[in-house]
């Protein structure tokens, strides 16, 4: 059984709370919910319109949106809520009743990447809650997507993220002879609502963003805390839209020495390492006034 968490995460409407989850709670599509009449296809939504401050219930991929009446404030029953919520999906309640034949419509595009081997192909629906890095079919034994990719024989690595599936090639092909075969495929997998990974995936280097929020709270010096900070919103965000990813790996307090993990696009490609570490480097050194910081970037 599937273990449940929930992360409350604040919106810029103070009327309205994320709950989200570690876990997918709907992949057809997303629904709202205005009144308990609304949600009888839903019976979590069903549950919190019985909370008399439960205005309108949202669900997506991952997360429970709730918007509130103002007889109450959120800092006053939000923990509440979010052990609720958490309790009833952790004894096997329902989110969403969907219909496993419908097939879920979805775009994907093509976009190159400043690695010339790489391929990134985007979707406009959420397909993984965690980045995961395949560098061959016995790497892929949770992820279904990846292990019938690697069945093409010009595919050499798979790296899949939030909405997107970054593609490392072989020399034998041409990404003008490939490129609209592996869309058509990629679609059709997320249509036909495949796995794309396993709950059971988990490697180092594929971390959840639960995990990632546990192991910077906990186990992370100030400093350190403080890269992963600067990594998440200046330079992560860029990465990811190359296709690729950057991992804080670890920071030597004598040597100064941060180590990066690199993966997808940015693993291998010819300039990345050097722009990256360079970049990076800059960044970390004016943020937290230490000229004494160097970087080295580690291909996954």
């Amino acid at each position: 059984m599937k273990n449940f968490t929930i992360t409350i995460t604040e919106t810029t409407n103070n009327k309205i709370l994320k709950f989200e989850t570690n876990h997918f709670l709907i992949r057809n599509s997303s629904k709202e919910f205005n009144n308990i009449d609304e949600a009888k296809n839903s019976p979590l939504a069903q549950q919190l319109f019985h909370l008399p401050f439960v205005k309108k219930v949202y669900i997506s991929s991952n997360f429970i949106a709730i918007e509130r009446y103002d007889i109450v404030n959120w800092n006053d029953v939000q923990d509440d809520v979010a052990k609720q919520i958490e309790d009833y999906l952790n004894n096997g309640g329902i989110a969403v009743k969907e219909d496993n034949d419908q097939k879920i419509p979805v775009t994907v595009y093509a976009e190159s990447t400043p690695n010339p081997a790489v391929m990134k192909f985007v979707s406009n629906k959420k397909i993984a809650l965690q980045a995961a890095e395949f560098k061959n079919i016995d790497d892929a034994k949770h992820s279904l997507l990846a292990r019938t990719l690697f069945h093409f024989p010009f595919v050499k690595e798979v790296f899949i993220d939030e909405n997107y599936v970054s593609i490392t090639k072989y020399d034998i092909a041409e990404w003008n002879d490939i490129t609209i075969e592996l869309r058509e495929f990629i679609k059709s997998h997320i249509e036909e609502g495949k796995e794309i990974i396993s709950e059971q995936h988990k490697t180092p280097n594929s971390l959840s963003q639960e995990d990632t929020k546990k192991i910077n709270n906990n186990s992370l010096d100030p400093i350190s805390k403080q890269i992963v900070d600067i990594l998440d919103e200046y330079i992560k965000p860029a990465v990811q839209s190359d296709g690729g990813n950057i991992m804080f790996q670890s920071f030597d307090e004598d040597t100064k020495k941060v180590a990066v993990v690199l993966q997808g696009a940015c693993n291998g490609c010819p300039s990345s390492t050097f722009t990256l570490k360079n970049g990076i480097e800059t960044m970390l050194k004016d943020m937290l006034n230490d000229d004494k910081i160097t970087v080295e970037a580690i291909n996954g």
